[in-house]
């Protein structure tokens, strides 16, 4: 892909920057290897529920995570294998050491 389209631009700025808070970044890996509920993401990264509830709402909305109901819980996951892959990429990019020389 050499071009990318304004609307496409536009749309994929939007979830950079939605996953540019840190704790939506969290919450995102926190659901990358298996599903989790609310209350696990919350207990896990020492945030209410009710403000994981509202990212989560958003993280959604983007199509970066998806849902299912169990029971009482709803647990999330990572939407598909780009998000896993794109994420962990940047992880393993920022913990690699600086090899820049002038």
């Amino acid at each position: 892909m050499t071009a990318l389209p304004a609307d496409k631009a536009a749309q994929l700025a939007e979830v950079f920057h939605l996953i540019g808070d840190p704790s939506r970044l969290r919450i995102v890996f926190a659901c990358l290897d298996e599903p989790v509920c609310v209350s696990d993401i919350a207990a896990q990264l020492a945030l209410s529920q009710s403000l994981v509830s509202h990212h989560l709402r958003l993280l959604k909305a983007a199509r970066l995570l998806d849902s299912e109901r169990r029971g009482q819980k709803i647990f999330y996951w990572a939407a598909d294998h780009h998000i896993r892959h794109v994420l962990n990429d940047m992880a393993i990019h920022i913990s690699e050491p600086d090899d820049f020389q002038e």
